[in-house]
This record gives structure tokens, C-alpha cells and sequence, in this order.
């Protein structure tokens, strides 16, 4: 069988060795076809590709030689003739990038150990850059700019691995190296930071910082990530979560702890950005935080400096442009019909299983501003009560309590307030607000700006503003964290207001893929347990079990 290599100069071996092909054009028709394994590449784009915009008379001819050439070359059916052009038609295994791209899926949600041999193996196939004998052709341009972003993004989640480990100084000199290469990369910036301090050297890690704010500064205008400054800030205090963490127990380890805490009511899960899945969604579907951010610098046009996370955009547009165009088009971002995904439509078929045999109601918390969540109760047919946080307005401050039956009440006096319980219901509790979708608008809420989240993390203990079962509810439960990155604004700010900077006096849980060594470390601190594994296999793995367990 042959086996095709991109993933350095092209070459193409064969059971008796390297395959012969011929002058630049046969080999430049071979890489094009390889770009495009599996598609039909037409004729009119391969002439143009290979003798440029003005081919001569005789290319169609030149053509047919060099498929000629080529199929002589190779000795097997793998260049078919399919109108209108070529089709190259190998298997994945035959190919380089293929089988590196394999390795790198397979890492995804191992343990640290399994997670850095299988990247090291992918990493090997590397001889080079890529198609580094068509570097200068214009088809290979965004071939070559893919695969080596995908290489960049392999080699920092295996140091991400090799740090969970424990390692540290043997990985300082390929980090160093890795950031002179690519000046602009954070993470690694972060690595190399975190490598440094755990040999001792921290004057170094921290100069290493100041390099990267520099550079940022200098080339783009920007400061460093929040996730970045945190680390620097951990290095200055010597803190504790920079040694290396302990390794991450297997899955089964927990999962019967958080079904026997599901089981027994005591259980509050929390639902972040992650679990809308960006690889679902079409034209209508949510924005995350990011894409929201950029939406609003592109449409403000915020400046460079106040554009790097949705915070201080929108507290550029607030106070440049106001509070009312801010959640106009706050408002028409999320004012759209977006189908429920799979941990939506797991939690709310969770609902149905334990009205129906007895079990308690759910609380769930979001920090997300849409209403996809809702939507998946409302199409289960299962009733539920809304509680949202105000943040604008005469009761900004206060909480919103939305019945089943959509009527609106305003929790004037929490401790007081017993029209909402979990023994009927179960209750969706919007911490930071979001849309309303009447055509009055008269609830609407977003937490988003630096002064909502600072004026939000000043107000009392959030006990004293949440209905009196609700906040009972928070201060005795386990919490099963889904989709939330910890550097987020929204979940830290959540966090201080119900714990302060104390730990969660119960175990708790954490689910997200690919993880950052630093978002590890921040969860730790917290004394909550992180697993790097995709939400949507783990919810609906986590809905069998239950579902196995409820007495029939």
C-alpha cells in the first residue's frame, strides 16, 4: 500500500521504497489532489492552479501527460478520472496528516499520561513544514497555514500534558525556543511561565510576562488575557496551585458520587457557554462569549486596547454609546430561534424521569443570556419556574421570579418569599440576567459589562437577595459544573458571592474538554474536581445512569 507524506517535503513511499515522480509539475498535480483527497479537484481549476491565469493552448494535453506520468508512477487505481476533473481516492490511514490528525482526536479526554504519548507519536510524523516544496505556491497557501496551526495547537496541549505530569524544568528550553517562534502565542507564553517557576526560577517567570505584555502591547495594542495576568499574580504570590496537581482519577471514580447526589436532591448543576456546541451551529445558532465580543467591537467600533474580552467591550460601549444601543443589539444576537442541544435536552428529560417516579426537582443555574434551556423544558412539556438576577433599571439588584404560567413577580423580600419551591417545580436560575422576548422588553437583563460584574460582586451575599429556599439550596449542595471555563467572569464572580474565597463545602465536579494547566490549577484551588472530557458524552452518559438507577 502506498503512504502519501505531506507533513514535510512531498514524498510518496511504496512496499519497495520511495516512489519516483517525476519534474515539479507531476509533483505540484499530486499535492493539489492530496489538498483535496476525496473531492473531485475540476480540470479548469488544475490548468489554472499549475500553468497559471493564462495556460497555453496545449495545457489540456500538458494535463492528461502528467495524470499519464503520475498514474505510471503510483502502479494502483487511486487517480480516477470524474468529471469534470480528478479525484484522488485514498484512505486516511494512507495518509500523514491524516493519521496525525487521528492521534490528536484520540488524546482528546485521555488522562495526562495516555493524552502526551499519543501527541508525541503525532508530533513524530513531522519531518518539516509542511508541503515545504510548495511553500510559494498560491493552492497550497491555506493547506500549509492549517497544518501548521494544527501542529502549534498539538504541541501545546502535550506541554499542557507534560505540566499535569508534573514536569517543569526539562520542558523549558523547547518552550523558549516555541515562543521565539511564535511571539504572539499566550498559552504557550503561560507554559513557559509555569515551567520556569517550578525550577525555581521565578524572577525569570515573571520577566517572561513582562516580555509577553510588551509584545502584546507593542504589536497589537492589547494586554495580556485575564488567564495570563492571573498566572502572573499566582507567580508574585508564590501560590500553592502552581506545583504540579495530582493526577486526575478516572471517571468512574466520581460518577457515583454525583448520581447518589442527583439521587438524593443534592445536586445543582450549572450550565455555561460550553455546552452550546460551536461545531452546531448554523446561521441562527448562539454566539459564545467571544464571538459576542468581537460582534460588538466590530459594530461600536471599540478600539483595539478595550476590545480582548466581552467585559470591557461592553463597558466601552456603555459608557461611550449607552446602556440602551448595548442591549439593542445584545438583544438581537440572542433574540433568535436556536434548537436545544443534546446536555439541554438531557437535563430537561432528567426533569420528566424524576416527576415521574419521584424523585427531587432540579435547580440549575446559568450565567448564559439566551433561553435554549427553557426552550428544551418547554418542548419535554415539562412546567418550570425562572428566577433572573435585574441588573438595569429602578429593581436592578433584585431577582425575578417568572412562573410556569409566565407570570412575572418581583422578590421584594426574600426571606420572605415562598411563592417558588423545588418541591413543585423544577427552577432555572438566571444569576445574570438575560432576554426577554416579548415585544415590551420589560425584563430584560445582562450582566456584561466591567461595572454590571463589579457592581454585582459588591452587593451583599447573594443569600440575602435570592429567595430564602433557593439560597438554602446553593449553600448545601454539590455542584456539577458543564461547559465553563474557570477564567470567565460570570463563574468566578458566582463563585464569591455564594463562598467568598472559601473552598465549596461540598465535593463538586467539573466537566470540559482541553482544559488549560492554569484553568486546572483555579479549579483545584476552589476544591473542585476537573475532568477533561467532552460534556455532551458525559451528560448523557451521566442521564443512563440515573435513569438505570430511579426505581422503575
Amino acid at each position: 500500500m502506498l503512504e502519501f507524506k505531506i507533513l514535510g517535503p512531498l514524498e510518496v513511499v511504496g512496499p519497495d521504497g520511495p516512489v519516483t515522480l517525476g519534474g515539479q509539475r507531476p509533483r505540484a498535480l499530486l499535492a493539489l489532489l492530496l489538498i483535496h483527497a476525496g473531492e473531485v479537484v475540476s480540470t479548469d481549476r488544475i490548468i489554472e492552479e499549475l500553468w497559471g491565469d493564462q495556460p497555453p493552448a496545449t495545457a489540456k494535453a500538458g494535463l492528461h501527460n502528467l495524470v499519464a506520468q503520475l498514474r505510471k508512477a503510483l502502479a494502483t487505481e487511486v487517480l480516477i478520472r470524474r468529471p469534470p476533473g480528478y479525484l484522488l481516492r485514498i484512505e486516511p490511514s494512507q495518509f500523514d496528516s491524516g493519521r496525525f490528525e487521528q492521534f490528536v482526536g484520540e488524546a482528546r479526554g485521555r488522562v495526562a499520561g495516555e493524552r502526551a504519548k499519543l501527541l508525541r507519536e503525532a508530533l513524530a510524523l513531522w519531518r518539516g513544514a509542511p508541503l515545504a516544496d510548495f511553500a510559494y505556491e498560491s493552492f497550497a497557501q491555506g493547506e500549509i497555514r492549517r497544518l501548521e496551526e494544527l501542529r502549534l495547537e498539538a504541541l501545546e496541549e502535550r506541554m499542557d500534558a507534560d505540566l499535569e505530569l508534573g514536569k517543569g524544568g526539562e520542558l523549558v528550553g523547547e518552550l523558549e525556543r516555541l515562543v521565539a517562534e511564535n511571539p504572539l502565542r499566550e498559552r504557550l507564553r503561560g507554559q513557559l511561565m509555569l515551567s520556569l517557576y517550578r525550577t525555581g526560577r521565578q524572577a525569570e517567570a515573571l520577566q517572561a510576562y513582562l516580555d509577553a505584555r510588551r509584545m502584546l502591547v507593542d504589536e497589537l495594542g492589547i494586554d495580556p488575557s485575564p488567564a495570563l495576568q492571573q498566572l502572573y499574580r499566582s507567580v508574585i504570590r508564590q501560590e500553592q496551585v502552581l506545583q504540579p496537581p495530582s493526577v486526575q482519577h478516572p471517571i468512574e471514580d466520581h460518577l457515583g458520587d454525583v448520581v447518589g447526589a442527583f439521587l438524593a436532591g443534592r445536586l445543582v448543576v450549572i450550565v455555561g457557554a460550553g455546552v452550546n456546541d460551536p461545531g452546531e451551529r448554523t446561521e441562527n445558532g448562539l454566539p459564545d462569549p467571544a464571538s459576542v465580543a468581537s460582534h460588538l467591537a466590530r459594530c461600536f467600533e471599540c478600539p483595539p486596547h478595550h476590545s480582548y474580552d466581552l467585559a470591557h467591550v461592553a463597558e466601552y460601549v456603555a459608557l461611550t454609546k449607552g446602556v440602551g444601543p448595548l442591549y439593542d443589539e445584545l438583544h438581537t444576537l440572542f433574540d433568535r430561534e436556536s434548537a436545544p442541544g443534546p446536555v439541554h435536552r438531557s437535563l430537561a428529560e432528567l426533569a420528566g424521569l424524576l416527576r415521574a417516579r419521584g424523585g427531587s426537582n432540579q435547580l440549575i443555574v446559568t450565567t448564559n443570556f439566551d433561553d435554549v434551556l427553557e426552550q428544551a423544558f418547554r418542548e419535554a412539556g415539562e412546567d418550570f419556574d425562572v428566577v433572573s438576577y435585574l441588573a438595569l433599571g429602578p429593581n436592578r439588584g433584585k431577582f425575578l421570579h417568572v412562573g410556569f404560567d409566565g407570570a412575572a413577580t418581583l422578590v421584594e423580600v426574600p426571606n420572605a418569599y415562598a411563592d417558588i419551591s423545588l418541591e413543585r417545580r423544577p427552577v432555572i436560575l438566571k444569576i445574570h440576567g438575560g432576554i426577554d422576548r416579548r415585544p415590551e422588553r420589560e425584563w430584560e437583563s445582562f450582566v456584561v459589562s466591567e461595572d454590571d460584574h463589579i457592581d454585582y460582586l459588591a452587593q451583599a451575599e447573594i443569600a440575602v437577595v435570592l429567595p430564602v429556599t433557593l439560597a438554602a439550596k446553593l449553600r448545601r449542595s454539590h455542584f456539577l459544573f458543564l461547559g465553563y471555563p474557570l477564567h470567565a467572569w460570570s463563574l468566578r464572580v458566582f463563585l464569591h458571592r455564594v463562598w467568598g474565597r472559601e473552598r465549596i463545602g461540598y465535593r463538586s465536579w467539573a466537566i470540559g474538554p482541553k482544559p488549560e494547566a492554569i484553568e486546572q490549577e483555579l479549579w483545584r484551588q476552589r476544591g473542585i474536581d476537573l475532568f477533561d472530557l467532552p460534556v455532551e458524552e458525559y451528560v448523557t452518559g451521566l442521564r443512563s445512569r440515573i435513569a438505570a438507577e430511579l426505581p422503575a
